[in-house]
């Protein structure tokens, strides 16, 4: 049996929002079933609140004809504008993504994102491998960060 090692990736990225920080991060805590399809991705959540600032999601997605499967622990943080997502099953169990928004002038802020992320592996990974796997989860997690803003942004502007 070959022994199993543990990576840690660190990547992050910063997306403009053409909102006010505050309805920024309640547009971006507002989970709801249906936003993979924001995302362009295939998958299912389920949402349960525990209280007003711990919620746990279980998801399922699917990509390239693999299921994934990962329930993740929410806490959110309101007086700072930012929140933790911390997977607590699924492929990169105890890994942590942060999140905070940051005003950036008259309606405007921007939210920076930091991937602390737990790469399990039976074979050992070489320091480029490890850039490799930030340079597309950074790709990744950013793609569906531009759609999220422009899903959120449509939605500000549609409300009376």
């Amino acid at each position: 049996m070959k022994a199993m090692h543990v990576y840690s990736v660190t990547y992050g990225f910063k997306q403009p929002l053409k909102l006010s920080p505050q309805d920024a991060f309640d547009w971006c805590t507002d989970y709801k079933p249906y936003d993979f399809t924001i995302m362009r991705e295939k998958g299912k959540r389920r949402i349960r609140k525990f209280t007003h600032d711990a919620i746990l999601l279980t998801e399922t997605t699917v990509t390239n004809r693999t299921t994934v499967r990962k329930t993740k622990l929410v806490r959110l943080n309101r007086p700072e504008l930012s929140w933790t997502n911390t997977h607590i099953s699924g492929p990169h169990r105890h890994s942590e993504f942060i999140y905070k928004i940051e005003p950036q002038g008259r309606n405007r802020s921007r939210l920076k994102f930091t991937g602390l992320l737990l790469c399990y592996s039976s074979n050992v990974l070489t320091k480029e491998k490890l850039r490799k796997i930030a340079r597309d989860e950074r790709r990744a997690d950013s793609k569906a960060w531009h759609y999220l803003a422009a899903a959120m942004e449509k939605d500000m502007n549609s409300r009376p």
